[in-house]
Formats: structure tokens, sequence, C-alpha cells
């Protein structure tokens, strides 16, 4: 038996470990997303009020997570093209500030609401 091709070895594990990160941006998404639905849409249920704080958290939570699924899609085609060039695609500072900002603010925010309706 033939001993593997070492670099074709490690070409497979990087694809591989691209797609698990890949499949993380996509949990993460979703779970911004489930989080949306939990504040905006069962969260007024719940609360007494109007609960409309509760519906724009949701709608944040839900642009984020859309947000979170459509960079990781981004992410992950340029990580494809460079390890077929044999590069490397680091992260994009704009693009990584942007979300974190993004679930800053909604931390922030959820903050607020959460000793506002207490």
């Amino acid at each position: 038996m033939e001993p593997p091709d070492q670099v074709a070895d490690a070409s497979r594990r990087t694809y591989l470990a691209g797609e698990r990160t890949y499949l993380a941006w996509w949990r993460s998404g979703l779970t911004a997303l489930a989080l949306g639905v939990g504040a905006g849409r069962i969260g007024p249920d719940l609360t007494k009020g109007s609960g409309w704080e509760l519906q724009v958290l949701g709608v944040g939570y839900a642009l984020l997570g859309m947000a979170v699924i459509g960079y990781g899609l981004r992410r992950q085609r340029a990580l494809n093209d460079a390890l077929a060039r044999g590069r490397y695609a680091p992260l994009s500072t704009r693009g990584a500030t942007a979300l974190a900002v993004g679930a800053l603010v909604l931390g922030a925010a959820t903050i607020a609401v959460i000793f506002q309706t207490s």
C-alpha cells in the first residue's frame, strides 16, 4: 500500500476545516435569527405593554443573523479561491468589525430593554 500524499492530505484537511468554519457561520446566523423570533414575536406576548422595543430588537437580531450568514458565504468563497491558488485569505477587518459593532449595539440595546421592562 502506497503512503498518502502529504500535500494532498494537508489540502483536504484545510478544505474540510474551511467547511467546518462555514457551518459555524451558519450556526451563528441561525442563532441570531432564532433570537430575533424569540425577542420580536414571542417576547411581546410574554410582557406587559406594547412590546415594540422587543420587536425592534427582534428585527435587529434577524438582520444580524442574515448578515452573519451572508458574510460567512462571502468568506467561504474567498477562502476556497485562495486555497485553489495556494494562498491564504485573511479575515476582512472591515467585515469583522461591522459584525462586532452590530452585535455590541444589539447587546447594549438588549440590556436597555431588560432594565426598561423590569
